[in-house]
């Protein structure tokens, strides 16, 4: 594990990487005269944070693409969830430059994020974080779009997310943000003016996260493993913040095939119910009206998938609802207690955040 201090300058990709240093430019400087929220989002520290199991080939192609950004993050965090192949070594020894935690166990990418959130901002003073799995590869352009919609933003933002799209081009379903209902005409027109839409919740498939906001309001729940960690933390962010999607801002999702992860999800159904009650009847991350709004479109996409797949499905969905009923997420330094410094950062945020 690299040292708390702040980590050296990002330099030029591997040879042989997807992206080509020679593309980049300048990122261009907020328009002069005109009222923003961010005006000094170009000097403020953005932090990237990948969390990576098993995948050295794409933890690879996404640092690649970190280090070929034209707005360069100022520190890039690797958590690398007890890997068994070679991932750790690759985050080590990628010229990049990050500062790699390697956990004890493999905590899910509900747990890497706790964890890596918690490092940027205990351990690199973040501002921004900036948040992905390790088969998410970001274009050149994709934390400047970030970045020059923050600055020429005139509210203030608590989440932007990137548009995700599969190796083909086209929108990655799994990927698409909440538009978020009843936003008003000045919401609708504030987003329009930087080139978004109000949004209500973010996938962490590139997902920049205002530090001050997760400061006052705590990390995602680590205890959720896998699945709906970002629809309940991005969702307790927007509750009272903005959020807006960014579709200049474009990463491409590396899954295996295009389509919903959950479309057949096998054991992993078990997750999806058990994090989605939670999401909606443990927490204030949401209203009453969007809890039984959310809560509805959940219960119909279970029903299509019991159908389609009951015989594989339906005791592990059961299994589900039982663990949400019968105790809400632990504490998250709980969660990662094997690895201790990890554990007293997530502390010290959540203790902040009164949680």
């Amino acid at each position: 594990m690299s040292g708390p201090g702040r980590i050296r300058t990002l330099i030029t990709p591997r040879p042989g990487s997807t992206f080509d240093k020679q593309e980049a430019f300048v990122t261009p400087i907020a328009p002069v005269g005109r009222e923003t929220a961010h005006g000094s989002a170009t000097s403020q520290r953005v932090v990237a944070v990948v969390v990576t199991y098993n995948r050295e080939q794409l933890l690879a192609d996404c640092l690649d693409g970190l280090a070929a950004q034209e707005h360069r993050p100022d520190a890039v965090v690797v958590i690398d969830n007890a890997s068994t192949d070679g991932s750790g070594a690759v985050a080590d020894q990628h010229p990049i430059g990050a500062d790699v935690v390697h956990l004890r166990r493999n905590v899910g990418g509900a747990g890497g994020f706790a964890a890596g959130i918690a490092r940027a901002l205990e351990r690199h003073d973040a501002d921004w974080v900036w948040v992905m799995d390790d088969d998410t590869i970001p274009t050149p352009g994709a934390l400047a779009a970030l970045v020059r919609a923050l600055t020429d933003s005139p509210v203030r933002l608590s989440v932007l997310s990137s548009r995700a799209v599969w190796t083909d081009g086209r929108d990655h379903p799994m990927n698409r943000p909440r538009t978020r209902m009843g936003a008003s005409r000045r919401d609708t027109r504030d987003a329009a003016r930087i080139g978004g839409r109000p949004i209500r919740t973010a996938s962490y498939v590139s997902c920049l996260l205002n530090g001050q906001d997760v400061r006052r309001l705590g990390l995602p729940w680590a205890d959720y493993f896998i699945w709906s960690d970002d629809f309940e933390h991005t969702g307790r962010l927007l509750r009272h913040g903005r959020g807006v999607h960014i579709a200049a801002s474009r990463v491409e999702h590396r899954t295996a095939r295009f389509g919903d992860a959950q479309a057949n999800p096998g054991s992993r159904f078990y997750y999806d119910v058990r994090n989605r009650l939670w999401a909606l009847l443990r927490t204030d991350s949401f209203t009453p009206v969007e809890k039984v709004l959310f809560g509805g479109s959940t219960l119909l996409g279970w029903v299509r998938r019991l159908i389609r797949f009951r015989g594989d499905l339906l005791g592990v969905g059961i299994r589900g609802v039982a663990a949400a009923l019968r105790r809400g997420p632990r504490p998250s330094a709980v969660v990662l207690q094997a690895d201790g410094e990890v554990a007293a950062d997530v502390r010290r945020i959540e203790r902040a955040a009164g949680r």
